[in-house]
């Protein structure tokens, strides 16, 4: 038996015209299902708690939601119970589905997680900083600070953003509250140390971000060596005096994957500690841990169950 939770806000509303298909698709097949909605922010850990907390058989857990959703849903995860997790992706951004390349069309995407049912163990991150609701906060597509972080700290609060998404113009409320932190952006220094032996600093950092998939922000490839099966994370570094190189970078970022270059760094790593000299805002999958200075990141390899 298959249990889905949905996020029936996801998207703008997008989350409960998917579930509606889903359901549909179910029903015509005879297929035994349970379903749970969300209602406000942290309804989806919970429900994740309580479905696997004192389960020791093996369950289907099937998301419908954005990677928020997924995010909450993670977390809440009792990791001691075989749980399988699926995706079908109803958000704004969507970068968990790109990054793994799910189906784009919704009734090819339910029938190969229902019918084919393929199971991956993949990696997920941890991260941990200075908020007591962010202690080992897991993520599963990316972590950040600074200028991304930002960036989603406005959009969780921003009116316009669901507005758009129910005019089905998401992409515009990225567009807008990036222009807006891009002016607001002022350049810090700080360094990063990896797998606890190397330490490497930056004068003008705008972001870094720690990734187990590639993309982030509803499309951006900041990472595309980032690989959910290798147990590494992979470290974007942002360091620019000039912010105004940071346009062509991002503009780069979203037709095509980032790359080396003057002022952009990766690294591969483990584990990493990462220092800001004064407060910046930090994401774990686009969710709020709030602003910090220090924050630590690591990978956990491969003890996802995933159907993909």
């Amino acid at each position: 038996m298959y249990i889905f939770i949905v996020n029936p806000n996801a998207g703008g509303g997008r989350g409960l015209r998917v579930w509606n298909y889903t359901k549909k698709f179910l029903n015509k097949r005879h297929e035994e299902y349970e379903v749970y909605f969300t209602a406000a922010p942290g309804d989806a850990r919970q429900r994740a708690r309580e479905l696997t907390e004192q389960c020791r058989e093996e369950r289907h857990i099937i998301v419908v939601g954005g990677d928020g959703t997924m995010n909450e849903i993670l977390d809440g995860l009792c990791l001691q119970c075989p749980a399988v997790l699926g995706y079908i992706p109803a958000g704004s951004g969507n970068d968990l589905g790109r990054s793994l390349q799910l189906p784009g069309n919704l009734r090819r995407l339910i029938s190969r997680i229902i019918l084919e049912g393929y199971v991956e163990t993949l990696d997920y991150g941890v991260l941990s900083c200075g908020c007591e609701e962010c202690k080992n906060r897991r993520f599963l597509v990316s972590s950040g600070i600074g200028f991304d972080a930002a960036v989603c700290h406005d959009l969780l609060d921003s009116r316009t953003k669901d507005s758009l998404n129910r005019a089905r113009l998401g992409r515009l409320a990225y567009l807008a509250t990036g222009i807006r932190e891009f002016l607001l952006t002022r350049p810090t220094r700080g360094y990063i140390l990896l797998d606890g032996t190397q330490r490497v600093e930056f004068n003008h950092i705008i972001f870094i971000s720690a990734h187990i998939h590639p993309y982030e922000g509803g499309g951006f490839q900041f990472a595309p060596k980032a690989d959910p099966r290798d147990g590494k994370l992979e470290i974007c570094v942002v360091s620019m005096r000039n912010k105004l190189r940071l346009i062509p970078a991002l503009l780069r970022a979203k037709r095509r994957p980032l790359k080396n270059g003057k002022g952009i760094r990766f690294f591969e790593c483990r584990e990493a500690h990462i220092h800001i000299d004064r407060p910046l805002a930090v994401h774990a999958d686009g969710e709020s841990c709030r602003c910090q200075t220090d924050i630590e990141v690591r990978c956990v390899e491969r003890q996802l169950r995933m159907l993909v």
